[in-house]
């Protein structure tokens, strides 16, 4: 139930922020070019509390918090007095329609810009694209465990994030690529992988384990990478840098084995767990009592040792992080746009797209990563809004810019029933991209 309001919670303040920010853009532009604005509501449905401003502009804060709408003078709309005719929508330049239009969709692009400049200026902890274990396509071309990847076709990447998003975006064309990378002796090679090798659809929610990669942070090894103050491993004179080779009799080489190794020895030699360590060549034993405590439903036993997962951090001075920013906002627009081009061609799975409640859910999970991953994840929502809303369908922002273009070329209106034919299509075509999105929602859900 937690986890549910949790999501609810966050995911209003998302949406509700994002669509206020991209509705202010059409307001503001609409202000900047003569229009007069009858309504700026953020939200849907009735209204909750209702201010009129000196502009004669209604401020309305509404009971359903999913949207929003600027409500502006329109002759189409409703009879227009005289006097106030030079301030309806209609009346405008193509070129200030456009403005208008563009304005929410750009305003989301600078939300977004501004989300991941202020998420590099305060730092944002990430996993260094470190290898763990390889099979299947990714040992075939010749990638190690350790091996620490630099670039992907020429780009450099530094996190896991931008390997995913380079890869999967090559992958859905089954493109080969080249991958940089910088051995566990320090050397570097360039290894090239072929992504037609998948032989099966790409899945992004399984891509990894169709490369056969495990990232180092899923598989780290059982050499100490932190110690908790006060805790038995510290207690024990154990060390950062130490590589636990043994619990009692059971040879352990990978964190999570040596996990559950430590819980059966605890378990059966009421919480005294002997381990045999590896410090700079030299073998010794270390007695250690555990502790039990309660995690989650769970109550089970801990020494305070953590792996080396190794993270980076990017963060940047003011002006630094401004060219990240946009190299950032570049990347995952490229990436966007690659994934709806390949879903159209019907190269990409349609169980890939995502509803309100997996948005809900990530807002959830950033929120609990802390304050940048929050920011991170409301940059991501704000430039997805940006590109959806310029995609030439009837009824959202791209399709009137669509009718402008034409208007523009024959140099007259498309007529109120091509406009009204168009906007019965566009209005089918989201319901039926909403209805995926729902169906993918609860399918995840009930398959987790």
């Amino acid at each position: 139930m937690e986890l549910v309001l949790g999501s609810i919670f966050w995911f209003l303040v998302a949406t509700s922020l994002l669509v206020t920010f991209h509705e202010f853009g059409h307001f503001w532009v609409a202000r900047r070019c003569g229009v007069k604005v009858l309504r700026f509501s953020v939200g849907l449905g009735k209204p909750l509390w209702v201010r009129r401003g000196r502009d004669g502009t209604e401020y309305v804060i509404a009971a359903v918090p999913l949207g929003g709408y600027v409500k502006m003078l329109d002759e189409r709309e409703a009879d227009v007095e005289a006097h106030e005719v030079s301030q309806a929508f209609n009346r405008k330049s193509i070129g200030q329609r456009v403005a208008i239009v563009a304005a929410g969709p750009i305003f989301n692009l600078v939300f977004a810009l501004f989300a991941f400049w202020l998420m590099l200026l305060v730092g944002v902890k990430d996993y260094s694209p470190y290898v763990g274990e390889v099979e299947g396509l990714a040992a075939r071309s010749g990638l190690l465990r350790g091996d620490q990847i630099l670039s992907v076709n020429g780009d450099p990447v530094s996190n896991w994030t931008h390997v995913l998003v380079d890869l999967t975006t090559k992958a859905y064309r089954g493109e080969t690529v080249t991958i940089d990378v910088r051995r566990a002796g320090g050397g570097i090679a360039t290894q090239r992988m072929n992504l037609g090798d998948l032989g099966e659809a790409v899945d992004e929610e399984r891509f990894l384990t169709q490369l056969g990669m495990k990232p180092w942070h899923w598989v780290p090894p059982t050499e100490v990478g932190a110690l908790s103050p006060g805790d038995p491993a510290e207690l024990a004179g154990l060390r950062v840098g130490d590589t636990i080779i043994q619990v009692g009799d059971t040879p352990v080489d990978r964190f999570a084995s040596m996990r559950d190794a430590i819980q059966a020895e605890a378990n059966a030699h009421e919480g005294r767990v002997r381990l045999l360590v590896d410090r700079n060549g030299i073998r010794e034993t270390v007695e250690i009592q555990a502790t039990q405590r309660t995690v989650g439903e769970q109550t089970v036993w801990l020494v305070g040792v953590a792996p080396e997962m190794r993270e980076t951090t990017r963060r940047y001075g003011p002006l630094a992080a401004i060219p990240q920013a946009f190299s950032e906002t570049w990347r995952l627009t490229v990436g966007s746009l690659r994934v709806i081009r390949h879903m159209i061609s019907g190269e990409a799975q349609l169980k890939n797209v995502s509803g309100p409640i997996s948005i809900a859910q990530f807002a959830n999970y950033s929120a609990e990563g802390g304050f940048t991953q929050f920011l991170r994840f409301l940059g991501l929502i704000s430039l997805s809004l940006c590109i959806m809303n310029l995609l030439p369908i009837p009824i959202l922002d791209g399709g009137h810019l669509l009718y402008y273009l034409v208007e523009w070329v024959k140099g007259s209106p498309l007529s109120d029933r091509a406009q009204a034919l168009g906007h019965y299509l566009g209005l089918g075509a989201l319901l039926a991209l909403m209805c995926l999105a729902f169906f993918n929602d609860f399918s995840r859900m009930l398959s987790s």
